[in-house]
């Protein structure tokens, strides 16, 4: 059975927007934020996939950036 998400105007959002992003994370479930009782946006839980790289984004490694290198620069010159 789907849960109706919950809808809250955007005023009440805005002044408990970190506590209502908890309560999304913690309960799974979704809100329905309003203006003038029109649906304008909705927060919805993200999965929990064990990684903490988000899909889509680059991995960056850093290799050593201390030592010196066998290059030489024009700005050694």
């Amino acid at each position: 059975m789907i849960k109706k998400a919950r809808e809250i105007p955007a005023g009440e959002f805005k002044a408990n927007c970190l506590a209502l992003l908890d309560e999304v994370r913690d309960q799974q479930e979704e809100i329905i934020v309003t203006k003038k009782g029109k649906p304008v946006a909705k927060v919805v839980p993200v999965p929990e996939t064990g990684a903490r790289q988000m899909p889509g984004s680059v991995l960056w490694q850093a290799d050593d950036i201390i030592s010196p290198i066998d290059e030489v620069w024009d700005a050694e010159l």
